[in-house]
């Protein structure tokens, strides 16, 4: 065994002077490497300088001439209603990609050019949805055993149950309201079927109304009643067995309470349905600054100065190869 050491401490000596001189040349190369890069910016200050100022100015011109903005428009469809607020934002957006400008100012949009994309997508509000029926919770549940619940609240069937939406208009300058967002509304508001459903509904809210607050008169003058009779204390002795279990007397009361709330809600569902898409909030001319969109003043100035490199290396390798080709030649 011990001739062998003397042979192994050789060949680790070669492998580690080895190692040793592929890390110097490594060394040497990147040296050589960063001393021409530099005496490349050097020798092309000028140019550079030059790209960089030109590249600058000529993107803040663009960026200043092609600003691109964003309107958003929150709404809530009544009448069960979604599907068709989908099914026309679909024809609108499908309209203007195919810039059907025709098309755009027939619905009353005087600027149709402006508008290069429009979009919807819903508020995702899972307790509002859990809230408004126990079979949508139950629905949700039965949904969440067989997938992941974070992608089933996002997905389009689901979605789509959401009380609120956001349609979204991108724009090439600033609009406004009355030339391109109020004309989408009031198209996306114009149809007979849901007009029709839009004029019952507000019938059959009106009444219900009418007839709750009929109840809680009633019911307020059976509590008078009462009251009356017990301030009196002249009340019947079948009347004293009645009201001292009060249990009824609190169902009487809950009743009332319920029909309050519901009257109330009411009130505010009326309000809320004098339009078939109600709009409740509007954001326009929102700098939309997504992508490239106001930063080719970053992008250009570095874009000319990448493409001038680029050529002046692809010449240098050119010529050392045309200059090794005539050496072979030779």
């Amino acid at each position: 065994m011990s001739p062998n050491v003397p042979n192994n401490s050789q060949e680790q000596e070669i492998d580690l002077t080895q190692i040793s001189k592929k890390i110097g040349d490594f060394v040497q190369d990147f040296n050589t490497f960063l001393f021409r890069c530099i005496g490349f910016f050097v020798k092309n200050v000028r140019v550079i300088l030059i790209l960089f100022v030109v590249g600058l100015a000529l993107g803040l011109f663009i960026d200043q001439r092609n600003k691109n903005y964003k309107s958003e428009v929150i709404v809530a469809p009544n009448f069960g209603s979604t599907d068709y607020l989908y099914a026309k934002i679909d024809l609108l957006a499908a309209k203007v990609k195919e810039r059907d400008t025709f098309f755009l100012k027939a619905i009353g949009i005087l600027e149709p050019t402006k508008i290069t994309k429009i979009s919807i997508e819903p508020i995702v509000d899972v307790y509002s949805f859990i809230n408004n029926s126990d079979q949508n919770f139950a629905l949700l549940k039965l949904m969440a055993e067989d997938g992941d619940l974070k992608s089933i609240v996002k997905e389009t069937t689901t979605s789509k149950n959401y009380t609120f939406h956001t349609i979204t208009f991108l724009t090439k300058g600033i609009t406004n309201n009355e030339k391109g967002i109020q004309p989408i509304l009031n198209y996306l508001n114009t149809s007979d079927y849901y007009t029709k459903i839009q004029k019952a509904s507000v019938i059959n809210i009106q009444e219900r109304i009418k007839t709750n607050q009929g109840i809680v008169s009633q019911i307020d003058g059976i509590l008078n009643e009462f009251s009356n009779a017990t301030a009196g204390n002249n009340q019947k002795s079948d009347k004293l067995v009645y009201y001292n279990e009060n249990t009824q007397l609190n169902d009487v009361i809950k009743t009332k309470e319920s029909l309050l709330t519901e009257i109330g809600n009411l009130k505010i569902k009326l309000l809320t349905s004098d339009k078939i898409i109600k709009e409740n909030s509007t954001a326009i001319n929102i700098e939309n600054t997504a992508s490239i969109n106001g930063k080719m003043k970053l992008i250009l100035p570095f874009l000319f100065i990448f493409i001038f490199i680029s050529i002046s290396f692809f010449i240098a390798f050119y010529k050392k190869q045309m200059f090794k080709a005539q050496q072979i030649a030779i």
